[in-house]
This record gives structure tokens, C-alpha cells and sequence, in this order.
């Protein structure tokens, strides 16, 4: 999932999805040429435009291009060596592995995956992480009863369940989750006493943290309530990849011809509905410019690149220009970034059955929202660590998240600032003031990766779904056009229901190909 948020440990949401037919895998085995080849070209190497383009190959298409702007393939699913295996700098976990996920039954096929992964029980079983360890510590340098956290995490998770079942009809557009979930906190305080309230209030606002970097965002205040539940759930209990999240990707693009893919092409406009020359004589209606000078011609282009590329770029990318709907849509959807913070210590500090560290600041309640100094405060936002699988293979790790404008903030530190920092944050939580710091650190910069600019999307306060949906629209948008077809969109900001997925990303790459497979038969002409 692209969505690499914390939250999923702590909390269930039961919602039960089936994947469309459609959908489903394609085989790598070619199937007949279709009769006129049509030129593609696919802007970005994520999931989504390799899916799409192992799709399209498979179904005959032979004139297809990849091209993507940084040194390799997989976009926002990376994985890093890390000692003798793999620490993932973006998505992290398979997110309902089940039948339903297609990265699921890709992974199966190609044997990458843990034989418990595959059990009809993981598969069937709860939704989100398998049942955790989680060790609460307070700023105060004390534990925090597991009764009252999990008390407290099973009351936060009705109120998401709540918010999911609220419908757009009896619903207010500018309702955020944030103020849904500060509406139920003020009911639930009136059965707390003071002493009890102290600690929920502070745990809600910690789970709220978690549940940023869940959804991608700086503030659940910024989240839309009205659209909360269109977001699908698939069951299963996550798991990750051993060999990393990349040896899918890798997979998926093995089929594909040598010169398929072209790294380091960075597109700077995208001319359409157009007539330009070919080398073959023929007009194509598109053509892209690369900031080298080289140009390329097409019949049909597959957008796949980040919503933050769009925010900041859309305006100069595409010529024409795109409608004011689409450009706000673009603008109004919400995109975030959401960063880890990874710490190797020498000896892990912590008992070896702990999975979860959650930090909880004494005095916090979602109730109160008040003035941050970045400079200062940037580490309140950090809601607890991860402590990563197989210590054997990558050591002691653990894997901090952090969400919103304190993840952006982090990035223009240094290492040794932000590694000051942890250390300063865990002594105090542990109380041990002469633990040992760190002997590594790593961490995710995604705010300033020029062609991603953030992390995953989420639906804004005064949005809703249609405006996933109008993302999505190709272009021209009008039917009885000569040429349509001309642009298309994929990547995970525009999947109506599984955004901020790498299931969502990957479905949306197949439906673009569907498009696209649709209108050229095998052995017929373009209908």
C-alpha cells in the first residue's frame, strides 16, 4: 500500500469488497498483435504504469513506451538493501491480502510472499495488522495501562466506523472527520473522571496522529467526513515482502522488451489533439516533449505521475491546457506526505515481543488545537514506531511515521539533527536518560522528491469522490471528437475506492489499458 501509515496496527474497519472482473490478472504470455498498432506512451514507471504496460504487451500491443523522469522504476514502492535484506523507504505493507488485491494475487503468482500470508486464515481473517504487542509510553516517562489503550483504541474505532457510515445525503460538504471525532470525544468525556479523561484524551490524540499519516494528510480536519466510507477496506491481515516490495515490481515489468522503458526522460509537456509528424508518415494527435529536447509521437498517452506533480505542475504540463474541472479537481483533492524515520540501535531497548511503540504527550486532546512551532514541536507529531520484522537480516530497527507540514519540516534537517532529536524523544518516553542513541538512521524525504512532491491522496474538505472520478476522465472528454482517447489518467489519486493504495494505483494502470485494449481488437481495426 502507498499508504504506509501506523494506524492499521491499532485499529479494524470491517468492510467487505470483491474485485471486478475486469480486473483481473493478465497473463504474460502475449495474446495475438492486434491488426494496427497504435503508438502508447505511459509517463511514469510506478506500479501503475507498469501495470498498464504489462497489461497492453500482453494483449499484443508491441508500440508501447515507459517514461519516467528518475533513474528507476517502481515510483513511490521502494525498496532499500538494508544489511542482508530490505527496509522499504515508500510502501510498506500488502493491505488486505486477499483474493480481492490484485498486488495480492500478483505477489502469489510470482512466489513472493511468506506460506503464512497465503493461509486461508490470514486471508479471511480480521482486517489490517494481525493482533500486536503495543508498548504505550507517555512523555511523562511512564507506561500506560494496555487495558486503557485498547479501551480506548476500540472507542476510536467506532468513531471511524461511525464517520464511514455516515452518507453523503445526510451529510454537510465542508464536515471533516476531525471535527466528527472531536463531537464524539466531547459526548463520550461527560462518563470520564478527570484522571481518566487526562489520559484518553491524550491517547485519542495520539491515535489521531496515526490516523494522519493513514490517511496522508497534516490534520484529519482537512479530511472530508461526507466521502470517509466510499474508501474500501479489503479483508485480510497485511503482511509484507521479504525479498522487498520491489521484487513485485520487477515482476510485473520482466515481460516487457528492453527499450520499453526509457529512465531519466523527464516529460515537460504533453501536446494534444494535435496532428504531428511521425517517421513512418503517419500524423499521430499527441506528441511529448522531454526536457532533453527528445520528442515523442503517440496515438494515446497514460498519465500516471503523482497528484503533488499535478498540483504543482498541471498548468505548464499539458498543451492545450486542461479544462477548469479537471484543474479543480487537481487543486482541491487532498495530497500529503507522509515520511519514516528509520533507527538502528545496536541492542534493541525494548522487549522482544514488542511490535508497536505508541507515544502518548501528556496534556494533547483532540479538543485543542493549539499554535506549532515546527522548529520545536515538529517531534509531537510523531505517533509511535514500528519495530521491523526480521531483525536477523536488517538489525534492531525502528520505523517512525510522521504526517503533514512536521514531515515536510523534517526533511530540511540533517541527519544528525533529526537523529538529536529521536534520541532526545525516546529517553524521555523511556525515562531512561543515558539510553544509547542510534548507530543509524534513515529516512523518507517524499515532500521534496521533485516528481512527487508527497506522499498519497485523500479526499479534501468540500470535495467528494466525483472529483477522483473527473481526474480519471481521458481526454478529449467529448465522444464525438475525431481523435479520443488521446490522454489518459491513471495512478492512485484517481481509484474512486481504493486511493492511497498500491492496489488502487495498480487497478487504475489495468482500467487505462482496458481503455485502450477495448477499442483494438486482435486482428480487427480500432473501434
Amino acid at each position: 500500500m502507498l499508504n504506509t501509515g501506523p494506524a492499521k496496527l491499532l485499529l479494524t474497519m470491517l468492510v467487505v469488497c470483491t474485485l471486478p472482473s475486469p480486473y483481473a490478472p493478465t497473463s504474460a504470455v502475449p495474446q495475438p498483435r492486434v491488426a494496427n498498432q497504435p503508438a502508447v506512451l505511459i509517463i511514469g514507471a510506478g506500479i501503475s504504469g507498469l501495470g498498464a504496460a504489462h497489461k497492453l504487451h500482453a494483449h499484443g500491443f508491441q508500440n508501447v513506451r515507459v517514461l519516467e523522469a528518475t533513474g528507476r522504476t517502481g515510483g513511490r514502492i521502494r525498496s532499500q538493501r538494508y544489511g542482508k535484506g530490505f527496509i522499504e523507504i515508500g510502501a510498506q505493507w500488502i493491505h488486505g491480502p486477499s483474493p480481492g488485491n490484485p498486488v495480492f494475487r500478483l505477489a502469489s503468482e510470482y512466489s513472493l510472499l511468506e506460506p503464512e500470508c497465503l493461509t486461508k486464515e490470514n486471508q479471511e481473517g480480521a482486517y489490517g495488522h494481525p493482533s500486536i504487542i503495543s508498548v504505550p509510553y507517555s512523555s511523562s516517562g511512564k507506561r500506560i495501562s494496555p487495558e486503557v489503550v485498547g479501551n480506548i483504541s476500540e472507542l476510536f474505532s467506532s468513531f471511524l466506523e461511525q464517520a464511514r457510515n455516515v452518507t453523503n445525503g445526510d451529510c454537510d460538504q465542508n464536515e471533516s472527520i476531525g471535527r466528527f471525532v472531536q463531537r464524539q470525544t466531547a459526548q463520550k468525556m461527560r462518563e470520564w473522571d478527570s484522571v481518566t479523561a487526562g489520559t484518553a484524551l491524550a491517547l485519542l490524540s495520539s491515535l489521531l496522529k496515526s490516523e494522519c499519516s493513514n490517511s496522508g494528510t497534516h490534520s484529519m480536519d482537512y479530511v472530508a467526513l461526507c466521502s470517509f466510507g466510499e474508501y474500501t477496506v479489503l479483508p485480510g491481515l497485511d503482511c509484507t515482502f521479504p525479498r522487498g516490495f520491489e521484487s513485485l515490481i520487477n515482476q510485473i515489468k520482466s515481460p516487457l522488451p528492453n527499450n520499453t522503458i526509457l529512465l531519466n526522460k523527464v516529460v515537460e509537456t504533453v501536446h494534444w489533439n494535435g496532428s504531428y509528424q511521425g517517421n513512418d508518415s503517419r500524423t499521430f494527435p499527441v506528441m511529448v516533449a522531454c526536457e532533453d529536447g527528445d520528442t515523442f509521437v503517440a496515438d494515446h498517452v497514460i498519465v500516471t505521475v503523482p497528484l503533488g506533480f499535478l498540483k504543482e505542475r498541471s498548468s505548464s504540463f499539458f498543451s492545450p491546457s486542461l479544462s477548469p474541472e479537471k484543474v479543480q479537481s487537481i487543486q482541491q483533492m487532498g495530497f500529503g506526505t507522509v515520511n519514516k524515520i528509520l533507527l538502528e540501535f545496536k541492542t534493541p531497548f525494548w522487549e522482544p515481543e514488542t511490535e508497536v511503540m505508541l507515544l502518548v504527550w501528556d496534556g494533547e486532546s483532540p479538543l485543542i488545537n493549539p499554535p506549532i512551532n515546527l522548529t520545536q514541536d515538529w517531534v509531537k507529531k510523531l505517533a509511535g514506531f514500528v519495530v521491523l520484522q526480521r531483525p536477523e537480516q536488517v538489525g534492531h530497527v525502528l520505523c517512525g511515521f510522521i504526517a503533514g507540514e512536521e514531515s515536510a519540516f523534517m526533511e530540511t534537517l540533517t541527519d544528525e539533527e533529526v537523529l538529536s532529536n529521536m534520541t532526545a524523544v525516546l529517553r524521555q518516553f523511556t525515562g531512561d536518560p543515558n539510553l544509547s542513541p542510534p548507530i543509524r538512521i534513515l529516512r523518507s524525504r517524499w515532500h521534496s522528491e521533485p516528481y512527487t512532491r508527497g506522499s498519497y491522496s485523500y479526499v479534501a474538505v468540500g470535495n467528494s469522490g466525483k472529483n477522483v472520478d473527473i481526474l480519471a476522465q481521458p481526454l478529449p472528454n467529448d465522444r464525438k471528437a475525431d481523435k479520443p482517447l488521446q490522454v489518459l489518467f491513471a495512478g492512485e489519486a484517481t481509484h474512486r475506492n481504493f486511493y492511497s493504495t498500491t492496489h488502487g494505483a495498480l487497478l487504475s494502470g489495468w482500467r487505462e489499458a482496458e481503455r485502450l485494449i477495448s477499442r483494438y481488437p486482435p486482428n480487427g481495426s480500432e473501434v
